[in-house]
């Protein structure tokens, strides 16, 4: 059985991660981390209580992070500090915070992407060969949009979709974002020349999308080297 940890775990996405796993078999979660101050800390969550110590992660095998770029960043301290592995979902992550993920994954194993859905990182794999076959004469743009609540813009999915699609093109991608009501995840991806368009879009209905990628993810990544791997190794796997 895995022992879990779960950051943000009174949070929207860390309740579902939390509740999802408890219906797993392979699963136990052993440690529910909210930040300090937190009105809930010490209360029942489950059959465990809501901790802000860090520490805790000495009991647990995985860690799964879906926070804040701020948390995150203090939270690769502690798994590396006691060698646990990581299924990290956070995006907004600067350029100095992505270099202290690929740091860490030098001493243990994280599974880091923008996208934990399993049809996004088939996009992600299907994207080039589409690319490379319709050529220069097609111009491509990306719309992305999501809740109100999102912080970081253009979303880290739309900037991996531009990432993949520009390995090919050699040319920067236009990106558009909407941030409205409670729209959990649109992206579409937008190949316009000779006279047609096509649009291949990807819609998350729920965010139990992602919990349900991550939970793949933190099976996979148990037991495995120190590494940086991406979603295409869990779905290879």
């Amino acid at each position: 059985m895995i022992k879990l940890g779960i950051t943000g775990a009174c949070g929207k996405m860390g309740r579902r991660i939390f509740e999802l796993a408890g219906y797993d078999k392979d699963f136990e979660v052993a440690l529910a981390l909210e930040k300090k101050g937190t009105p809930l800390i010490g209360k029942d969550l489950g059959r465990i209580k809501v901790s802000s110590n860090l520490d805790g992660m000495f009991l647990i095998d995985v860690l799964v992070d879906f926070t804040l770029p701020e948390a995150t960043e203090t939270h690769l301290d502690y798994v590396a500090k006691y060698k646990k592995a990581l299924v990290l979902g956070t995006t907004g992550l600067s350029d100095a915070q992505k270099n202290k993920v690929e740091e860490v994954s030098k001493v243990i194993p994280v599974v880091f992407t923008p996208n934990m859905a399993v049809g996004m990182n088939v996009l992600f794999a299907m994207l080039p060969e589409i690319t490379q076959r319709l050529g220069p004469d097609y111009s491509v743009e990306i719309v992305e949009a999501h809740h109100k609540a999102k912080k970081d813009a253009p979303s880290g999915t739309a900037k991996k979709l531009a990432e993949v699609i520009t390995l090919v093109s050699k040319k920067e991608i236009p990106t558009h974002s909407i941030r409205l009501g409670d729209i959990f995840g649109d992206h579409t991806v937008i190949f316009c020349g000779n006279s047609e368009r096509i649009e291949i879009k990807h819609q998350a209905h729920s965010r139990d999308l992602f919990v349900v990628g991550a939970l793949k993810a933190a099976k996979w990544i148990f037991g495995k080297p120190a590494g940086l791997y991406s979603m295409q190794d869990v779905l290879k796997g």
